[in-house]
C-alpha cells in the first residue's frame, strides 16, 4: 500500500485515504449531471463547515483563493493579523492589489500577541487563524472579537484551519484549499462568503463570478475526492486529533505555545526534529525558526483506527547534548 511506503508529517496532503479515490471518475460540468451532483452535494456539505451563504470552487491553490478573494472583497482601511510567513504572504497580495487598483487605501498590521490592545477602525481585518509556517492557533472567536472592536468585516485564509478549527462561521468571507483540513486531492480552492463582492477586478481569472458561474474548467477530480471523504470526515479528524495528542504528550516538554494556541493541524518544537527512517517525509517551514513543525495528517487512511504509531518514527536533535530518541 502507498501509505506504507511514505510516512507524511506535512501539513497537506496527508495520507491516501479510500474516500479520496472511491468517487473519482470521468466528469465535465456542462451536461454531465452526476458530476453536478456530486459538486453540489461537496458544496452544500463545505457551507455547512465553514458557516457562509455562498461558495465559488475552481482549480489552484489556496494562495489563488485569497488573491481572488481580496481582488473581489477587500477595501478600505485593512488590518492584517502578522503570524508568520502565510499571514505575510496575505499582506503582501493586498498590497498589491491596493496598488493596482487603489480600492484598498491603508494597510496596516498587528502582532497575534497585541490584537486585544487595537481600538482604531477598519474595513477589513484579514487573518490565518492557523499559522502552519510556525504551528500556531489564533482561536477565530478571538479574531471575531477583534473585527466587532474595529467595525471591521472578517477575512480568513482557512487554509490550515477549515474542517480542524471552531468558528468559520463568524467570518464574512473564507479561503481554503481542498487537501488540508477537508482532507481531499490536492488541486481545488473555495472562497465562502456571505454577502456579493463589493469590486469587479477587470482580469477575467480574478473577478468571483467567473468561477462561481463555471466559466473555466473546474477542480473536478478534488471535488469527487471530496464527496465521500466529508462523508467520513469526522472519522478522519478522529485521526488527526490521536497524532496530535501523541506527538504533543511525547513531546510536551519542547512545546513552543500554551494549550490555547495550538491547532490541530501542526506542532512547533523548540528543537530540531529527525528520523532514521529514510519513507519519512518531513515538514520544512518557510518562516525562519529555530525547531521545527510537524503536521498530524500521515494516519488519515486509518480513521478512528489510528493510534498515531508513526510518531515513534520522530525523536528531537538537542545541539548541546546530542540527538535524543525518546
Amino acid at each position: 500500500m502507498k501509505n506504507l511506503e511514505k510516512i507524511v508529517f506535512t501539513p497537506g496532503p496527508g495520507s491516501l485515504t479510500e474516500e479520496n479515490v472511491m468517487g473519482l471518475g470521468p466528469c465535465f460540468s456542462r451536461n454531465d449531471s452526476k458530476y453536478l451532483a456530486t459538486m453540489e452535494y461537496v458544496h452544500k456539505k463545505i457551507l455547512e463547515l465553514a458557516g457562509q451563504k455562498q461558495i465559488a470552487s475552481f482549480q489552484g491553490s489556496g494562495t489563488l483563493a485569497i488573491e481572488i478573494a481580496i481582488n473581489n472583497f477587500v477595501y478600505g482601511k485593512v488590518l492584517v493579523v502578522s503570524t508568520g510567513f502565510y499571514s505575510n504572504r496575505v499582506g503582501d497580495l493586498v498590497r498589491s492589489f491596493s496598488e493596482l487598483y487603489k480600492v484598498v487605501t491603508q494597510v496596516e498590521e498587528i502582532d497575534w500577541k497585541d490584537i486585544n490592545s487595537v481600538t482604531e477602525k477598519f474595513d477589513w481585518v484579514l487573518a490565518c487563524p492557523v499559522e502552519t509556517s510556525v504551528g500556531l492557533l489564533v482561536p477565530i472567536t478571538d479574531l471575531h472579537l477583534l473585527a466587532q472592536r474595529c467595525g471591521a468585516k472578517l477575512f480568513l485564509d482557512a487554509t490550515a484551519s477549515i474542517g480542524l478549527e471552531a468558528g468559520h462561521e463568524l467570518a464574512d468571507v473564507v479561503t481554503f484549499s481542498s487537501c488540508k483540513g477537508l482532507f481531499g486531492l490536492t488541486g481545488g480552492s473555495f472562497i465562502t462568503h456571505n454577502n456579493e463582492p463589493t469590486f469587479e477586478p477587470k482580469n477575467f481569472y480574478m473577478k468571483l463570478a467567473t468561477h462561481a458561474n463555471k466559466r473555466t474548467t473546474g477542480a473536478y477530480h478534488a471535488i469527487q475526492s471530496l464527496h465521500h471523504t466529508l462523508d467520513n470526515h469526522e472519522a478522519l479528524k478522529q485521526s488527526v486529533i490521536v497524532n496530535k495528542q501523541v506527538f504533543i504528550d511525547r513531546f510536551a516538554e519542547y512545546l513552543i505555545f500554551p494549550k490555547e494556541n495550538q491547532p490541530l493541524l501542526c506542532t512547533q518544537l523548540n528543537q530540531q526534529i529527525l528520523t532514521d527512517n529514510p519513507n519519512v517525509v518531513l515538514y520544512e517551514s518557510r518562516h525562519p525558526i529555530d525547531g521545527s513543525v510537524v503536521c498530524h495528517i500521515g494516519e488519515l487512511h486509518l480513521g478512528r483506527r489510528a493510534q498515531g504509531r508513526i510518531i515513534e518514527e520522530l525523536y528531537v536533535a538537542m545541539a548541546a547534548i546530542g540527538a535524543k530518541k525518546i
